[in-house]
């Protein structure tokens, strides 16, 4: 499934460069338009980015999510900001359909398994940011990227099947944002190897090559980002290519 992806910050649409709010472009885009776009083109999910609550969660842009829900275009994932379980049921309440939850999975995984038990497996995905070092071992990022956990993803991900979670978004760091492709390798391996998860694929898909290039690595979803707000391919036409 083809996912379009959408960050805000303080009610615009936004990209970073490799989570650096310091290398932030905006673009002139109304999110409730972007919603209705997408909606037109095919998309059947969206996955909403709220950077403005994950700096500061006193400042989440709940009223603009739950304006996008409202559309009820369609299905929508988010995050950003969501450090205890009232976060998790706001969003909920909202119609989120997901709560992507990222850094807490590895700072508080006690308190994030619960979550999977009390709303299920359905109503969380797991934001797992890697970096992969010269050894071929997969740590996840927290902190916006900025610390490494020292928590390997197989770990963390053999510690939730344990309550059944479902739901992984994997971003390999060194490719977000770039437009160099995504790391067909890593998800085909991660796929074989965790074969009950329901993988997204997320950061650097440029063309429509690199969306062909996962098809067989049996991910789940595709994150597009960047690529769909700077015009290299429309919503419409990658979706027709994950189906052909």
């Amino acid at each position: 499934m083809i996912i379009p992806a959408i960050d805000l910050i303080e009610g615009s649409v936004v990209r970073l460069y490799q989570g650096d709010y310091e290398q932030k472009t905006q673009y002139e885009l109304n999110p409730i338009d972007v919603v209705h776009s997408y909606a037109d083109q095919g998309a059947k999910w969206l996955h909403i980015v709220d950077l403005t609550g994950a700096k500061d969660t006193s400042k989440r842009q709940l009223k603009l999510i739950g304006d996008m829900v409202a559309t009820g275009r369609m299905q929508f994932q988010a995050g950003g900001g969501i450090r205890n379980e009232q976060d998790v049921a706001q969003l909920l309440g909202l119609g989120v359909k997901r709560v992507v939850i990222g850094s807490l999975a590895v700072k508080e995984p006690e308190l994030v398994k619960g979550w999977v038990t009390k709303y299920g497996s359905e109503a969380i995905v797991l934001a797992l940011d890697i970096n992969i070092d010269e050894h071929g071992n997969k740590f996840i990022a927290t902190h916006g990227w900025q610390e490494n956990s020292g928590v390997s993803l197989e770990d963390l991900l053999n510690d939730f099947l344990s309550i059944g979670a479902k739901h992984v978004l994997c971003t390999d760091i060194s490719r977000d944002g770039t437009l160099q492709g995504a790391n067909h390798q890593l998800y085909r391996e991660m796929a074989a190897k965790f074969p009950t998860i329901e993988w997204q694929a997320s950061g650097g898909i440029g063309n429509l090559d690199d969306i062909a290039v996962l098809k067989p690595t049996h991910v789940s979803g595709v994150i597009l980002g960047r690529a769909l707000l700077e015009g290299k391919f429309t919503v419409e036409q990658a979706i027709e290519c994950w189906q052909s």
